[in-house]
């Protein structure tokens, strides 16, 4: 699966992705780093379907107004260690996986997984 990993969420889970098999990029590898603009996160989302991954509500609100970006995983954990935040997506990614076949619209808190859409 691919993902784009927004700005509050640390680089280190691109890299964990990247070694659970996926192809994953954070905003720091794009041109305007995490300077770029939600718009620029979403165009690259539906050009490239890649799964934004991110804690902004904006793109909770952007998708639910414009169908962008392509797919959404909204992560709801508020504040959360990096290190528990991996054990989270360690534990999880393999339902968030198969619940993004099929739907586009997923949040993850600290103790569920939601399907909105």
């Amino acid at each position: 699966m691919k993902f784009l990993i927004d700005a509050q969420l640390p680089v280190r889970l691109s890299y964990l992705l990247k070694s659970m098999g996926h192809d994953a990029i954070h905003t720091k590898e794009l041109a305007l780093k995490n300077a770029t603009p939600d718009t620029e996160i979403n165009a690259i989302s539906i050009r490239e379907q890649r799964i934004v991954i991110t804690k902004d509500s904006d793109f909770w609100d952007s998708f639910y107004v414009n169908q962008e970006p392509y797919k959404l995983l909204l992560v709801t954990t508020g504040n959360i260690s990096n290190k528990e935040l991996e054990s989270l997506f360690i534990k999880n990614l393999g339902q968030v996986v198969d619940l993004l076949e099929q739907h586009s619209l997923i949040e993850m808190s600290r103790d569920s997984v939601i399907v909105h859409q």
